[in-house]
């Protein structure tokens, strides 16, 4: 059985920071959250969107503390394709908050490792449930 453990852990972890962020429990986490990210990151939201790094930190940048009390589950957890410089993984994510409806979706995450052997995530596609 192929072990896709660490890049489970690598979601949940980088969750766990947006969690943060969104919720405004940390405020300074957003360096720590955006460098787990390639240079190279591209994104295709839920609404068809197409994002590179610089649109994902702008789509950060206004959310921060404007979800208190969100609450991240993470569930499904599916390695897709495992492979010398990375994998690809899918996972669904259910976002909840008081007095709000819940945001569930599926995502897929391309990781790969940079020029100094990190991991980072390239690319992340997320469709609603």
């Amino acid at each position: 059985m192929t072990d896709y453990s660490s890049y489970f852990d690598l979601v949940t972890e980088t969750l766990a920071e947006i969690e943060d962020w969104f919720s405004g429990e940390n405020p300074g986490v957003l360096p720590t959250l955006l460098a787990r990210f390639s240079a190279q990151f591209s994104m295709i939201t839920p609404s068809g969107s197409v994002l590179d790094l610089e649109g994902l930190e702008g789509l950060f940048e206004p959310l921060r503390g404007m979800r208190p009390e969100l609450k991240i589950t993470l569930s499904e957890f599916k390695g897709l394709a495992l492979y010398e410089q990375g994998a690809v993984v899918s996972y669904r994510e259910l976002q909840e908050w008081p007095n709000a409806p819940s945001n569930d979706r599926r995502a897929t995450v391309v990781f790969e490792r940079d020029g100094h052997g990190k991991v980072v995530w390239r690319h992340l596609h997320e469709t609603f449930c």
